[in-house]
């Protein structure tokens, strides 16, 4: 069983960047692969950001393309989203996952953080 605990949302002007933070513990959090979800108001959750459980391949929603990175820190048990040049339409509950498979259904994925709100002017 693997526990995720999200930081690092808020309120941020349209141009401005956050970086989000998803900390694991649990089972080893090493042989996991994540992702990145968001899930706006009467929306569905969706796909952002994937990473393997290696590092060595990454996929993005082609809306973040450019603006935002994944990245994990498997010493810390830690995964990381990092976002640049938000938009109004970047504003959502933001969640991250952890599971043995990386695609982009968040019905796939085994474990979830609590989310944290990014809400972003303009």
């Amino acid at each position: 069983q693997v526990q995720l605990v999200e930081s690092g949302g808020g309120l941020v002007q349209a141009g401005g960047s956050l970086r989000l933070s998803c900390t694991a513990s649990g089972r080893t959090f090493s042989r996991y692969a994540m992702g990145w979800f968001r899930q706006a108001p009467g929306k569905d959750r969706e796909f952002v950001a994937i990473q393997n459980w290696n590092g060595g391949s990454t996929l993005y929603t082609n809306s973040v393309k450019g603006r935002f990175t994944i990245s994990r820190d498997n010493a810390r048990n830690t995964m990381y989203l990092q976002m640049n040049s938000l938009k109004p339409e970047d504003t959502a509950v933001y969640y991250c996952a952890a599971g043995n498979l990386a695609i982009i259904s968040p019905e796939s994925w085994d474990y979830w953080g609590q989310g944290t709100q990014v809400t972003v002017s303009s």
